[in-house]
């Protein structure tokens, strides 16, 4: 019997790298990826300084940086900085690190030479950026999108939607979105759980449009970021009272899983700079 078991845990531990290994699904399947995850329960707050043995097959922890980064670690203990800029980055070194155009506290000139991936969300001129790879137990895509100029103009593809898929949840950070998502956005994006979402009303999408994108995706956890004070989320969150219901968390991080999403649309704001 002790030689089965060991013969089990090889097996088991063979088909899990070729899982791994398998090609990722292509664009036109993305829709599918994010399939609607029904739950009991709200998520669950932790101390801000949780070690990876904390998070169960199951979990996500997502920490509030600040302004429009977060951290997102994985059960496998993949860590990825959305936003990554030089002036707010976690205290760790990500494994992966997301940037948008917009403003140069939304990327990085000299990103950390640890970093694995290092991905742009914007590509030449008119080009748009893609990605979408595999790192560990996550897999990591963007939705480009166009940014106004500096002259009122539109710079096309100038943003990305990155979306990231691990323990069974779809969590997308918005970037710096300037326009309402049109139907091929949402097409491609799919189903999102988790939503990370600026909600200023100036330099990104005003309240109006912002409120609309969060009724299009409807996601079932909403959390604010790229706000200059309290009376700027305050407005955000007045406009969205009515559909979503909002708690402050006392610490910057969460703990996430499908089975602690809300059965109803919440905002849990958390605490950053």
């Amino acid at each position: 019997m002790p030689m089965l078991a060991r013969l089990l845990g090889l097996v088991v531990s063979v088909a899990a790298g070729l899982f791994l290994s398998l090609p990722l699904v292509t664009a036109g399947l993305a829709a599918e990826s994010c399939p609607g995850f029904v739950a009991a329960s709200p998520p669950r707050a932790i101390p801000a300084a949780f070690g990876q043995a904390a998070l169960q097959d199951d979990q996500v922890g997502i920490t509030f940086v600040g302004h429009a980064t977060f951290l997102i670690e994985s059960p496998g203990g993949v860590r990825i900085a959305t936003d990554y800029n030089d002036f707010i980055r976690p205290a760790v070194t990500p494994d992966v690190a997301t940037m948008n155009r917009a403003h140069a506290t939304h990327h990085s000139y000299a990103p950390d030479p640890g970093i694995r991936h290092v991905l742009r969300g914007w590509d030449a001129p008119g080009k748009a950026a893609r990605h979408d790879l595999q790192v560990g137990d996550v897999r990591v895509r963007n939705v480009p999108t166009n940014i106004r100029d500096e002259d009122g103009g539109t710079r096309l593809y100038g943003n990305s939607i990155f979306v990231f898929e691990t323990a069974g949840l779809c969590i997308a950070h918005l970037g710096h979105l300037h326009h309402p998502l049109e139907p091929e956005h949402l097409k491609e994006l799919g189903r999102i759980d988790v939503v990370l979402v600026p909600v200023d009303g100036s330099w990104t999408l005003n309240l109006d449009d912002m409120t609309r994108v969060l009724a299009a995706l409807n996601p079932p956890l909403a959390l604010p970021m790229h706000y200059f004070g309290p009376a700027t989320l305050a407005r955000f969150l007045d406009r969205t009272r009515e559909r979503f219901a909002v708690t402050f968390n006392e610490t910057p991080t969460i703990v996430v899983s499908r089975a602690t999403l809300p059965t109803q649309p919440k905002i849990v704001v958390l605490p950053g700079r």
